[in-house]
């Protein structure tokens, strides 16, 4: 929108040349998903690069974060633009730097926190429990505390049991704490500028494997002001027939195996829920009023999962809606294999998602059948 103010203030008493300005404007936004493209790692980093340009209070802190970029090259280039005051490398110690940031937060200035995984988030946990996220409530609002505690979530690539736990179940389960899962580089850029300006903690749960990989991006995503908002899941394929819930790296699990099902005639719609809390009920229930059929899709532990959530809260506000019972789809019920073979049955797969999809689809036709 900035953008588009220059253009217009530029342009300003030439009808003939202001119009034609605004013609390039429209045609930019209707064509730069073939035009454009960013790595999330770059959304990332660009994100970090313009809130800090903008607010002096916001800065990072956390292992490697400055000399050596980030461990995955979030951070580039920040510490030469900002200085080591506002880019601060810290010793191996996340509930040293964890509290550090959480005081910072007391008093007004905007930390973000890097965890090099977010397995290491549990040497912070009081911290981000009973520090950052309650203490909101337990100053009766008095104190904010506007601080995002952001890395790699999940599973990885043989990094083994004690680097790949996904936590999106975890926080999501602790009032007071927003809860973020960005999939693509739109989702990467607009919901990290958000949890910065947000006023309360925020867990921003990245995945390592899509770091390095490319969306289309628009020229609004672009822009400086671009910003999502906390608590809004976006339909990324709409269908009629089963509606698809799930988050990061599965969003594209799903939209592989949608496609795929497409080929064979069932129409799947693909929620990618951003936010695991607040999570957005309300999309997810008109999908599945919609299409009577449910299948939830994560890499976290079954049991107690976000899936899980999502299936009560279907059952207690659309359960007359459904016409088969709700399928979920989870990583296995044990801690990360090591060996390769084990890693990839240890975690979803598209297969996966396309055989929950026929048995739910297909389960109901067999039962009206019978009927």
């Amino acid at each position: 929108m900035l953008g588009v103010i220059r253009r217009r203030v530029a342009c300003k008493g030439n009808p003939a040349l202001n119009l034609e300005q605004g013609i390039r404007v429209i045609a930019s936004r209707a064509f730069s998903s073939t035009a454009k493209e960013m790595t999330v790692r770059d959304a990332l980093n660009s994100a970090l690069d313009e809130e800090m340009s903008a607010d002096p209070k916001v800065f990072l802190m956390g292992e490697e974060v400055g000399e050596y970029q980030g461990a995955y090259k979030i951070t580039k280039g920040l510490l030469d633009k900002y200085g080591p005051e506002r880019v601060v490398d810290t010793p191996i110690t996340e509930a040293g730097f964890a509290g550090i940031g959480v005081g910072a937060a007391y008093y007004g200035l905007r930390p973000v926190i890097e965890f090099m995984t977010f397995n290491f988030s549990m040497q912070a946990i009081d911290h981000i429990i009973n520090s950052a996220a309650k203490s909101n409530y337990m100053s009766a609002g008095q104190i904010s505390v506007p601080i995002v505690f952001r890395g790699p979530n999940g599973a990885a690539a043989g990094v083994g049991a004690q680097h790949s736990q996904c936590y999106a179940a975890w926080f999501g389960a602790c009032p007071g704490l927003k809860v973020l899962v960005p999939y693509s580089a739109e989702d990467a850029r607009g919901l990290l500028k958000a949890a910065i300006r947000d006023p309360d903690p925020v867990v921003f749960l990245e995945n390592e494997l899509l770091y390095g990989e490319s969306f289309p991006v628009s020229a609004e995503v672009l822009d400086s002001s671009f910003c999502l908002p906390i608590g809004k899941a976006k339909i990324e394929r709409e269908g009629k027939d089963v509606t698809i819930t799930t988050f990061s790296k599965m969003v594209g699990y799903a939209l592989q195996a949608a496609e795929i099902l497409a080929n064979e005639g069932i129409s799947a719609e693909v929620i990618n829920l951003r936010s695991i809390r607040p999570l957005d009920r309300s999309t997810i229930n008109a999908s599945v009023r919609k299409t009577n059929r449910l299948v939830t899709v994560e890499e976290g532990f079954p049991q107690h999962g976000v899936g899980a959530e999502i299936c009560a809260s279907v059952v207690e506000e659309s359960f007359g809606y459904l016409d088969a019972p709700v399928e979920r789809i989870s990583g296995a019920d044990v801690p990360m294999p090591y060996a390769a073979n084990l890693e990839r049955l240890a975690v979803p797969q598209v297969d996966d998602i396309v055989r929950a999809v026929k048995r739910a689809c297909y389960r109901s036709s067999s039962l009206a059948a019978t009927a």
